[in-house]
């Protein structure tokens, strides 16, 4: 399975994990389990039930990551003085 075909097919809640977790491996089973009754398609899983993202996968969930993540916000100082 390929993140990046199914990734219309995933709902907001694990597009979010993923997006907020692009570093990620493997995902753990309750994700990876998630993903499969999402799209229909079962994942080849190691044998804890994990499936282990392929160079293409972590690519693609790190761009998506990149493009949601927002500017730091612009820290000002402000001077006061008392009139």
């Amino acid at each position: 399975m390929n993140i990046k075909d199914q990734w219309d097919r995933l709902d907001d809640a694990t597009r979010t994990w993923l997006i907020d977790n692009p570093g990620c491996l493997v995902l753990p089973r309750t994700i990876t389990a998630t993903i499969a009754r999402e799209t229909g398609e079962n994942a080849e899983c190691d044998p804890h039930g994990q499936m282990v993202l392929s160079q293409e996968d972590r690519d693609f969930i790190q761009s998506k990551a990149n493009n949601t993540r927002t500017a730091a916000p612009e820290y000002r100082f402000f001077d006061s003085t008392q009139p």
